[in-house]
Order: structure tokens, then C-alpha cells, then sequence
């Protein structure tokens, strides 16, 4: 169950299910000029995972930033969640993560040894991602937020973007999905400790190991699942790509409990924004809720969904299983051309 530490009061809209709304988003970037600079190779245009900036010779430096009140009541595992999520970013983009920031906002009433941890246990996955912490800025907030800026470096044609899908692609997704139900549920001490243990565990996982073994495959597009669900950055990555998915329901990995509790009702507030914002784009009509849930269900710490050759996908499968960190990664649908929904999921 969940143990109560000071961080626990502050769990009611945690982990990326705190993200802004994508329809609320959009709305805010309509009209905002987009700057022209032909060494920016990825700007906001189709909300990738980081920004992409041309340095010298093939060089590619990859920012981004992400920050989020505490999923979990444990001040060390938010912490760890917290940079993990960020640095996941980068591995999206194909990168390597080289340097790191903090950003902290804390309550003034929070102890001094739990902002401790919090900035221990990010600190902690920066090493593993084998970049560096460099700094940060920190300021007091009623609500405590944590995350990294980010930058990292990959060639110019390994590069990842949403916008490569080709008709033919397979699919793979290399983490289970729903963490933001299991959150819900553990604020009410519903899941139990080793259920727990695994989900937090996946939450604060490197998605390195994912990156590595994609990378020798022939990606052709990539995002991280996390505050949009499947769903919303599944659409983000046919839209961008001009072509529609076709998702196996039967083949996607989640956390078997998730099923039970979503049929129970805990749904994060962020998948009411998910399903507002997709559900137009999605054709799911014989799919059983609780499961659609699960598909639109914000993940925080969530794995990576790539479109790849699909005389790749095979192999890619059997390497990606060999490895404990995306021993459940799934082959969950296709790439075809334009329809008229962008998603089917059956």
C-alpha cells in the first residue's frame, strides 16, 4: 500500500496526468509565431518530444523540459520518476542525454530532507542516463513540481522525429500501459505493495535500453507515451505522418490490475482530457471501455512507440525481450495509408 510521507497530501493530480489538456494546448499555441531558422530541424510544429538545433558537421542537439507534482508519496522515487520522464525525451528523439538541470518548486513547509531526496533521486537517474547534473533553479510553489531541462546530442540522420511513419510500418511499444490508473487507485490504498513496486519501478525505468536496441532497427518515427496515453500520441504521430494506425487491441501490454480498477472507476482526470482531445480521430466502437480507458490513461515514465520497417519488427521484438528493462514490449499494430480516422483500434 502506499506509505504516507509528507509528499502524499499533494498526489491528487499527479505525474503527467497534471499535463495540460493537448486540446487546451493547441488552442494556446494557435498564432504564435514559429521562428525560421534553417538549423532548427524540429520546433513545435508537430509536438515532438524535444527540440532538434543543427550544430556543426552531423551533430544534432536535442532539448526539451518536463516537470510534474508527485505521483508517488516516496520524495526519492519521485525523483527518480521525475528525470526519468524527462530524459525519456531524448531517447525518443534517438539521442543520448549528455547534460541536465533541475527544475524545484517546493512548499517552504516541506522539510529540507524530503527536497533532499527528491533532488537525490534525480540525480541518481542522470548518472545512470550517463549524463551530467549541472545546477538548476529552484523556487517555493504551494504544490511541489520536479524535473529536468535536458540536452542531449545524436547524428543528424539517426534523428527521430513523429513524422516517419510510412504505410507498411509495424508498431512497437516497449513498456505496459496504465500507470495513471494505478496511481488513482493507490491513493485510495487499493493496489497492493508488490503491484506497486512493479508499476513504480516501470514509472522511474530508463528508456535507454529501449533506444539502444530501436536504434540498430530502422525507426522511421518515435514518440514516448506519457500525459497524452496511447491514444493522443499515437494520433500526434499519424497526423504528423499523413497516414492512419491500426492498433491490435489483444496485443497491447498493460498492468493486468488496471483493467479491474478502471472498470471501478479510477480514471485520472488527464484521461478525460485525452479522450476529449482523440476520440473524434479514433474509430473504437466494439472495444471494451475499461481497455479504451487503459488507452487513454496519461503515463508518466511510459515507453517508447516506434514505427519501423516491418521485416524489422521480428527481430526487434526478440532483441528487445532479451533485455529485462523491455522484456514486455509489444508488437501492437501497423501503419497503413490516410483514412478517414487516423486511429483504429479493434
Amino acid at each position: 500500500m502506499m506509505k504516507k510521507t509528507e509528499l502524499s497530501s499533494f498526489s491528487a493530480c499527479a505525474g503527467c496526468a497534471a499535463k495540460m489538456g493537448a486540446a487546451a494546448l493547441g488552442e494556446i499555441l494557435v498564432g504564435l509565431q514559429k521562428q525560421k531558422d534553417p538549423r532548427l530541424l524540429v520546433g513545435f510544429d508537430h509536438s515532438d518530444d524535444a527540440a532538434a538545433y543543427e550544430l556543426c558537421g552531423e551533430e544534432v542537439l536535442v532539448a526539451t523540459t518536463d516537470f510534474f507534482p508527485p505521483p508517488v508519496a516516496d520524495p526519492y522515487l519521485y525523483g527518480q520518476i521525475a528525470a526519468a520522464n524527462a530524459l525519456s525525451d531524448i531517447y525518443a528523439m534517438g539521442g543520448e542525454p549528455r547534460l541536465a538541470l533541475n527544475i524545484l518548486a517546493v512548499p517552504e513547509s516541506l522539510s529540507k530532507e524530503t527536497v533532499r531526496a527528491i533532488v537525490a533521486g534525480g540525480a541518481e537517474r542522470v548518472r545512470a542516463a550517463g549524463a551530467l547534473l549541472a545546477g538548476g533553479h529552484t523556487v517555493f510553489s504551494d504544490t511541489p513540481l520536479y524535473g529536468l531541462a535536458v540536452w542531449g546530442c545524436v547524428k543528424k540522420d539517426s534523428l527521430w522525429t513523429n513524422g516517419g511513419a510510412r504505410p507498411g510500418d509495424a508498431l512497437i511499444l516497449t513498456k505496459a500501459l496504465g500507470s495513471g490508473i494505478i496511481t488513482v487507485a493507490a491513493q485510495g490504498e487499493l493496489v497492493a505493495a508488490d503491484v506497486l513496486k512493479k508499476v513504480y519501478g516501470r514509472m522511474a525505468r530508463l528508456n535507454k535500453t529501449a533506444r539502444d536496441v530501436l536504434q540498430d532497427h530502422g525507426v522511421h518515427a518515435c514518440t514516448d507515451i506519457t500525459g497524452f496515453g496511447l491514444l493522443g500520441h499515437t494520433l500526434e504521430l499519424a497526423r504528423a505522418g499523413g497516414c492512419s494506425v491500426l492498433l491490435d487491441a489483444s496485443a497491447l501490454p498493460y498492468q493486468a490490475e488496471a483493467l479491474d480498477f478502471a472498470r471501478m472507476g479510477f480514471i485520472p482526470a488527464g484521461a478525460y482530457r485525452n479522450r476529449d482531445f482523440a476520440a473524434s480521430h479514433v474509430e473504437a466502437a466494439t472495444i471494451d471501455r475499461a481497455l479504451a480507458d487503459i488507452c487513454y490513461d496519461p503515463q508518466t515514465g511510459g515507453g517508447l512507440c516506434c514505427a519501423l520497417p516491418e521485416k524489422e519488427a521480428e527481430a526487434c521484438l526478440h532483441e528487445l525481450h532479451l533485455h529485462p528493462e523491455t522484456a514486455e514490449a509489444a508488437l501492437i499494430g501497423r501503419v497503413v495509408e490516410r483514412r478517414e480516422k487516423y486511429i483504429y483500434l479493434k
